[in-house]
């Protein structure tokens, strides 16, 4: 797991050091500041995290002020009924589409059955390629046309997988951006619509958000998280980026569960977000 963070992360901790190019046993607080900064840690929570520290700083005395921004409760329990429901939201271009293959693959890896539904019918592309996706995988997907009314593939996904004894649904929507009143309307009537087939559901509200956009996804996720609640997030292209330290931000603003990362774009590179892990891939390029 440590290989694989090391790489995902290899942005984050080339700037790391250099800002620090020498690993230490123990830094300035100055020193430790520019650090989090250059891995775009926000200002302010920066200085809410040195705020405690002492002038010189050992590895668990940065490790203990960094985990606590990670004191949310991730809630791993599916529902004991079945098909758990997933809505994946997020705008275009954050990899929801390929997010959303990913969570397929590792639950039909667990030997569950899954069923996807393409409730993004806004663009023609995203209902072809979550189709691609399923024909890949030999996971069956309930699709329509674009310009249809995503609720209905929503009512239809749920039903169907309820029907056939599926364990697992997880639904696309549209990526239009966050500020678009329709959009905010047609995500509400899918939710009420998957109660109506299913009232305990959609289960589980999971935000897609692009890890090189830094810490100015949290505006993102505050947006979604107003329309319908988010129950977590999941962030991808990671790898792509040396803004890994705003995964601190995006935990410490929003108080939501990070549930996964994308590590990269075949369907096995997701892997749970574990925050010791995380953050000792972090430290490893500070400390000796």
């Amino acid at each position: 797991m440590f290989g694989i963070l090391k790489k995902v992360f290899g942005k984050t901790t080339d700037a790391i050091k250099e800002v620090a190019p020498q690993k230490k046993k123990s830094i300035l607080k100055d020193e430790f500041e520019d650090i989090l900064l250059e891995a775009d840690v926000n200002y302010e929570l920066v200085e809410k995290l040195l705020e405690q520290l002492p002038n010189s700083i050992n590895r668990i005395q940065a490790f203990n002020s960094l985990i606590s921004v990670f004191q949310y409760k991730a809630n791993w329990n599916e529902s004991e009924e079945k098909p758990f429901v997933e809505m994946i939201v997020g705008v275009n271009g954050a990899g929801k589409t390929t997010t959303i293959a990913k969570l397929a693959y590792m639950y039909q890896q667990q030997g569950k059955k899954v069923m996807l539904g393409a409730g993004d019918t806004f663009r023609a592309a995203a209902i072809e390629q979550l189709s691609r996706w399923a024909a890949k995988l030999d996971i069956p997907i309930v699709a329509t046309k674009q310009g249809h009314d995503p609720s209905a593939v929503v009512f239809d996904t749920i039903s169907s997988a309820k029907a056939k004894g599926f364990e697992h649904v997880i639904i696309d929507t549209a990526g239009r951006l966050h500020t678009q009143t329709n959009l905010s309307e047609e995500l509400k009537k899918m939710i009420r619509v998957a109660q109506k087939a299913m009232p305990s559901s959609p289960h589980r509200k999971l935000l897609i958000l692009d890890g090189t956009q830094g810490t100015s996804a949290i505006n993102q996720a505050k947006s979604f998280n107003e329309i319908i609640g988010i129950d977590g997030i999941i962030i991808t292209k990671l790898d792509g980026t040396a803004k890994g330290g705003a995964l601190l931000s995006i935990a410490d603003e929003l108080q939501m569960p990070i549930y996964y990362i994308g590590t990269g774009e075949q369907p096995a590179d997701l892997i749970q977000f574990k925050a010791n892990e995380y953050i000792n891939t972090i430290l490893d390029e500070i400390f000796i």
